[in-house]
């Protein structure tokens, strides 16, 4: 466990998909109850660029867990990631229990508000999210980056709270024709959703760069990531602000 200033930091171990899941729980200062808020790294799974968004979720006064998909690992290895994820994101029900299982720790914390909780996600960890959403999780609010996966018919409607979408314009794996199925559903479904389409991104555009292959059509966008953060913590602060005083 790690402590600061501002908040305290620690590891949680649950089960889920079959494996031991690693995840980073990131408290804010005081001793209240918080809203809380669920973060799903992209396909490689879960690394410091989630831990440091739990954190910084954590400084503004929410309870943040950055949920695990791989038990504990993370898959350099592209063609190993494919292998891993591909399966994972054809199997909805699959999903939805490695999203569960990291909602059912966030809400057992007694820091948190288990009545106000949103699920933020990129990539993999975004299906993840949306897939909460169409299972009819009580979440406030779901937000992702390049993650427009559509769903069974009809589930969309079990989605209950403001949904927020961003890709890159330029995202070869999440092109036109998947932006389309993906708004058509929300639509038809009556869901609250926003899509915001950075220029000239591409996919992955929000993840600074990393030290092991990339696929083709991946890549940093430093103005565009700074704005989709910005972006996300704007839905949370209309969806769940946090309480001005304990």
């Amino acid at each position: 466990m790690t402590t600061t200033t501002t908040i305290t930091t620690r590891t949680v171990a649950y089960p889920a998909d079959a494996l031991t899941m690693i995840g980073h729980l990131a408290l804010p200062a005081g001793a209240g109850r918080r809203p809380g808020v669920l973060i799903g790294p992209e396909g490689m799974g879960l690394s410091d660029v989630e831990r440091r968004r739990a954190d910084a979720l954590a400084e503004l006064g929410y309870v943040a867990l950055a949920f695990d998909l791989h038990g504990g690992r993370y898959l350099r290895d592209p063609q190993e990631m494919l292998a891993r994820c591909m399966p994972l994101l054809a199997d909805p029900d699959r999903l939805r229990d490695i999203g569960l299982a990291a909602l059912q720790v966030l809400a057992g914390e007694p820091r948190t508000d288990s009545d106000r909780i949103a699920a933020i996600g990129y990539g993999t960890g975004g299906a993840v999210a949306l897939e909460l959403g169409r299972h009819g999780a009580g979440l406030r609010a779901i937000g992702t980056v390049n993650a427009l996966t559509t769903g069974r018919p009809g589930e969309a409607a079990r989605i209950r709270c403001p949904v927020w979408a961003g890709v890159g314009s330029e995202d070869p794996i999440m092109g036109s024709a998947q932006r389309d199925a993906f708004t058509a559903e929300m639509q038809a479904a009556g869901v609250d959703w926003r899509l915001t389409v950075y220029g000239g991104a591409l996919h992955a555009f929000h993840h600074p760069p990393v030290d092991h292959p990339a696929p083709p059509g991946v890549g940093h966008h430093p103005r565009h990531a700074r704005r989709a953060w910005h972006d996300v913590i704007s839905l949370l602060g209309e969806c769940v602000p946090v309480p001005r005083t304990e």
